[in-house]
């Protein structure tokens, strides 16, 4: 099983995640940042990943340190249950539509973090989360995770609509490049022959 359990503690933020990279898509959030819980929830559903994420932070403040801080550790958490990338597909991508809204994500598992985010968002904020947070989750996650990752959200009118879709297909697109492919046997899927930094 390619699990991993990644601890994070700073002044700002004290942050638990654990991923089952083989599950069935089972999560649990304590993040105090509702939005971002609905969010995680559908990379977890949607990529059929099991997530427990358990976080505190400076909230008197914002959401900005935790949402970024769960990204990073997300990100750690994924790059340690990955291990070597052996057999895996390396190589994720899904679009997703809900009503009006639709979205792209695309995946290479490289050991080179980079991230594309073309997201304009209607409005600013959805309930009381600000949407600039979501490019933060994504920096943290990319950097860690050691991933290149393209969103595009092609169009869309209602912010919801829009961010859930990218979520949903993050999450489609990363079960599909952790996947592990048979034909690829015991073999890193890169002429390098290393997929790690």
């Amino acid at each position: 099983m390619r699990q991993a359990l990644i601890s994070r503690n700073t002044l700002e933020t004290q942050i638990s995640v654990s991923i089952n990279l083989d599950g069935t898509g089972k999560c649990h959030f304590d993040t105090g940042v509702p939005f971002l819980e609905h969010m995680l929830d559908q990379i977890g559903r949607h990529g059929l990943i099991d997530i427990e994420i358990i976080a505190k932070g400076d909230l008197h403040i914002d959401a900005h340190h935790t949402v970024e801080d769960i990204g990073i550790t997300f990100g750690q958490a994924l790059a340690s249950a990955l291990g070597d990338k052996r057999g895996i597909r390396r190589y994720g991508h899904a679009y997703v539509p809900l009503d009006e809204a639709l979205s792209r994500v695309v995946i290479d598992l490289s050991g080179r973090p980079g991230l594309v985010y073309e997201v304009q968002y209607t409005r600013a904020t959805i309930g009381q989360f600000d949407v600039d947070l979501f490019s933060e989750f994504f920096h943290g996650l990319v950097n860690h995770s050691m991933m290149t990752l393209h969103i595009d959200n092609l169009r869309g009118v209602n912010a919801h609509h829009q961010a859930e879709t990218i979520f949903k297909a993050f999450g489609r697109a990363l079960r599909m490049a952790v996947e592990m492919d048979g034909r690829m046997g015991s073999l890193t899927p890169s002429t390098k022959g290393t997929l790690i930094g």
